[in-house]
């Protein structure tokens, strides 16, 4: 499938059941267990899809504002972005993302970072803008 209109083409994330709820998703050499709750079918020996969305974000805008703070040459000691995510009333997807930045750094220091962490944070910068979603069935014949 090489409908690409990117500058950059990135290895692909592969991700295979593995019974239950589970699957296992493998790219770049890194593995991810992903599972559902109990609740859900699953056995809970991962985190959910949903939960790997939310920790990419976390961990994105938390590099992005680190990364800013360099670029303006504040030294910072701690760092933690916490995301919080909140379902959409009736939907599948979530509705809203409230994140929590934490830093001993004051806070007129900080907030620059993080309006310029932001604007750099592929994951939130991908939310914001959803890509095109392009489905290819490769079933047997």
């Amino acid at each position: 499938m090489s409908t690409r209109t990117d500058e950059y083409e990135y290895e692909p994330w592969r991700a295979e059941w593995r019974g239950g709820m589970a699957s296992e998703v493998t790219g770049r050499g890194h593995t991810i267990h992903v599972d559902e709750p109990p609740q859900f079918g699953g056995e809970d020996s991962g985190p959910m899809p949903t939960e790997v969305l939310a920790a990419a974000l976390a961990s994105c805008m938390c590099i992005s504002i680190a990364w800013a703070a360099r670029k303006r040459r504040v030294e910072l000691t701690d760092l933690a972005v916490e995301v919080r995510p909140f379902r959409a009333p009736g939907e599948p997807r979530h509705g809203r993302y409230e994140l929590r930045i934490e830093s001993s750094a004051p806070q007129d220091v900080l907030q620059p970072c993080v309006d310029l962490g932001s604007r750099y944070c592929w994951v939130t910068n991908t939310l914001k803008n959803p890509p095109d979603i392009v489905y290819e069935v490769a079933g047997a014949s």
